[in-house]
Formats: C-alpha cells, structure tokens, sequence
C-alpha cells in the first residue's frame, strides 16, 4: 500500500465530506409525492426490467436482435465490473455509514455502495444503444440519469458512487458498441 502524504489524506476527507453534504442536500428534498417516481425509476434499473427490455427487443425483428446484442452486452460489462469494484472497496452504503446521516428509503441489493451498479447498468445500456435510430438511445440516456438520480434520492448512494458508475457504464457501453456493432 503507498502512503498517503497528510495533504492527500485531507484532500480525500474533503471530497468524502462534500459527498454526504451533497447527499444529505439531496435527501433534504424528499417529497412524499415525489417518493414512488423515485422508486419506479430505480425498479426500472433492477435486472428483471433489463431482461425483460433484452427479450423485447430480440423479439422485435428489425434492428431489434442487433439491439438486444448491444443492451445485454453493455449491461453485462458494467454489471460485472461494478460488482467487481463493489467487492474491493467495500464502502458502507449511507445508510449504514457512522452517524446515521441518512435514512434509505428503499431496501439495498448488497451492502456496498461503490459504485452505483444500477447507474453504471443504465447507462451501460444507455450508451450501447445510443445511434441505434428512432428515440431509443435519448429514452435509455434520460432513463439512465432518473436512475442515478433516484439511488442518491433514495438514500442507497452517494452522489459520488452514481458519478462512478455513470462513468464505468460509459466505458462500458462504448466497449459494447465495439464488440458488437
């Protein structure tokens, strides 16, 4: 392990504190009618939503097997990538951070929050799909960020694991795209 000068170590404290303050700022706008929304979008980024998409698609004829290719394709990297990166930083989700800062309105797939798997799935897909003609790469993007948005509205991340996985399902989609288009 390489040490940490006190001047990294602080560096990284700060960013964790604006973390929480973000996410507590963002919990602050809880609204009980704003709740369910936000619980549908992250239902809409659980597996069984992205599988029963992948059928659909495939079923479709057209571009629609091509496109099924590329969700499931996308979708399988970022999952597996961030299921991976969840295992080697074993970061509390808020929820069961010290303090007790936030209370999750959902329950949690795992206990580790770092990163977002469902944000780096979404948009794993979204970015997979993105060009493949008529609104479905602008649907599976404005989706995917509904879905980063209600995992730190709900309190199972902080903003700074949605941003990660937004990032490595980026990564992930475009990989797709090269693997099967």
């Amino acid at each position: 392990m390489i040490p940490l000068r006190d001047a990294d170590y602080a560096g990284w404290r700060l960013i964790l504190w604006l973390d929480l303050a973000l996410l507590v700022l963002v919990r602050r706008c809880e609204r009980r009618a704003l709740t369910p929304l936000m619980k549908a979008l992250t239902h809409a980024g659980d597996t069984p939503s992205w599988l029963l998409l992948t059928a659909a698609l495939a079923a479709s004829g057209g571009d629609g097997p091509l496109q099924a290719a590329l969700l499931a394709t996308g979708a399988g990297l970022a999952l597996l990538v961030s299921q991976a990166l969840k295992r080697v930083c074993c970061r509390p989700r808020p929820s069961e951070a010290p303090g007790d800062a936030v209370c999750a309105l959902a329950d949690d797939p795992d206990a580790f929050s770092f990163p977002s798997g469902h944000t780096a799935v979404a948009f794993g897909v979204a970015v997979a799909l993105a060009g493949q003609g008529g609104a479905l790469g602008e649907v599976a993007l404005a989706l995917a960020c509904g879905i980063g948005a209600s995992r730190v509205y709900l309190g199972a991340h902080y903003p700074l694991d949605v941003a990660a996985g937004a990032l490595l399902g980026t990564g992930a989609g475009w990989l797709a795209q090269a693997l099967v288009a």
